[in-house]
């Protein structure tokens, strides 16, 4: 799906180097079919150094003869990006985005190009392991659908959503997720020491405890209440650590925090909304 296919990407963060890495390392591209947009000389060299790709300082360079652009500018020079390019883009060449609170309109409008793929992707994608939540514009064809899906599971899973609202229920969910759940760990960490584990150790237990949890959940058939039950039982220590836990409102205070996450992703796209007409 890749073999004969130019990328561009403008920006190269974080994220946008994941992807890099990801799509080099499984050979699904050759350093020469991509290039790099970059403002800075200093990141253009280290991405040279380290995969071999060419760089650019100019965006507009960086779309000539570039079968698929991925948009990985920040968000505040979104709007600078889009007026640079406008026009500039062909028929038949795909945008993917993954600017955050950037809507498929507000980019569509920008760069007066409709075929524009959305992504909110999250950063366990830097290691492989990443969650991808995606949609399209009805403009985008059935290959570049594919060719979508084969960039994105280079970087983890990927999951194709109709409705573009589910972006912002993603970002909330997947994409701020891994937040949540380093803050979980700190605060598992923290305990661990407070009881008198040192913090290397505290943490290498916490640490295998989590992924041995999920890697547990992931095969399991189960509800993860059941995985939960599995654990406590009557009278015992996780009983009486869940009990503490419900206790302290738990779940509502995960709720409200996954909510706020939510409104602030719809604020954000209220504010990336195109001009309306008239």
């Amino acid at each position: 799906m890749l073999v004969h296919s130019r990328l561009a990407f403008l920006g190269s963060g974080v994220m946008a180097e994941a992807m890099l890495s990801g799509l080099l390392n499984q050979a699904l591209l050759q350093p020469d079919q991509v290039v790099a947009s970059d403002p800075l000389a200093r990141r253009r060299a280290e991405l040279h150094q380290r995969y071999g790709v060419e760089g650019t300082a100019d965006n507009v360079e960086a779309i000539e003869g570039a079968d698929v652009v991925v948009l990985a500018v920040k968000p505040q020079v979104l709007g600078q990006v889009l007026a640079d390019l406008s026009g500039r883009l062909q028929p038949g060449q795909l945008v993917i985005s993954i600017v955050a609170g950037a809507t498929l309109d507000a980019i569509a409008w920008g760069l007066g190009h409709r075929e524009v793929v959305r992504v909110m992707p999250n950063t366990p994608a830097r290691i492989g392991e990443g969650m991808s939540v995606w949609t399209a514009t009805p403009e985008v064809c059935e290959s570049d659908l594919e060719r979508t899906r084969c960039i994105l599971q280079a970087l983890g899973k990927e999951i194709y959503v109709t409705h573009e609202d589910e972006l912002d229920m993603a970002t909330a969910l997947s994409g701020t997720g891994p937040a949540y759940v380093f803050l979980f760990m700190e605060a598992l960490v923290d305990a661990g020491v407070h009881l008198g584990f040192s913090r290397r150790v505290a943490q290498e237990l916490v640490l295998q405890t989590v992924r041995g949890s999920v890697d547990f959940a992931s095969q399991s058939r189960g509800h993860l209440a059941d995985l939960r039950n599995q654990v406590t039982s009557p009278g015992g220590t996780s009983a009486e650590a869940l009990y503490q836990m419900e206790k302290g409102a738990l779940r509502t205070i995960v709720s409200k925090a996954v909510h706020a996450a939510y409104q602030r992703s719809r604020a954000l796209s209220r504010l990336s909304e195109p001009p309306a007409a008239g």
